[in-house]
């Protein structure tokens, strides 16, 4: 069979050609982010773990050790969600039902961050 329609005609509404790439790269990044970060997470839970709740809060209220539990937070809810957005994608087939679970995977990636950020500033800056 003999198509007149160009390459580009035939691709089209198949999906970007522009962020498939960024998105790879993200999630990339976002692992090699995350080891190091893993790594001072685990040193830091071995570090206070017989000290109770009071060393710990005094553990986390160290400037490095804060900036450091953001950015692990940060950077593995990232990766979490780019995760996500993948399976997502590769397996979800109904257009509402992925939309719908795109929505619930960025909300989700969302509160997580934000609780977890917010608790280790409150837990810095409170009583």
């Amino acid at each position: 069979m003999t198509s007149f329609r160009t390459p580009l005609g035939r691709v089209v509404g198949l999906g970007s050609a522009k962020s498939g790439v960024h998105h790879w790269w993200m999630e990339r990044v976002t692992a090699l982010l995350a080891v190091p970060l893993v790594v001072f997470l685990i040193g830091f839970i071995l570090a206070t773990a017989g000290g109770g709740h009071q060393a710990v809060v005094t553990a986390i209220r160290h400037p490095v050790v804060a900036v450091l539990l953001i950015a692990a937070i940060i950077t593995i809810v990232r990766h979490m969600q780019l995760g996500m957005q993948v399976i997502l994608e590769d397996y979800v087939h109904g257009k509402v039902t992925l939309l719908a679970g795109l929505i619930a995977n960025n909300l989700f990636c969302i509160v997580v961050a934000v609780a977890g950020v917010a608790a280790v500033i409150v837990t810095c800056f409170g009583a």
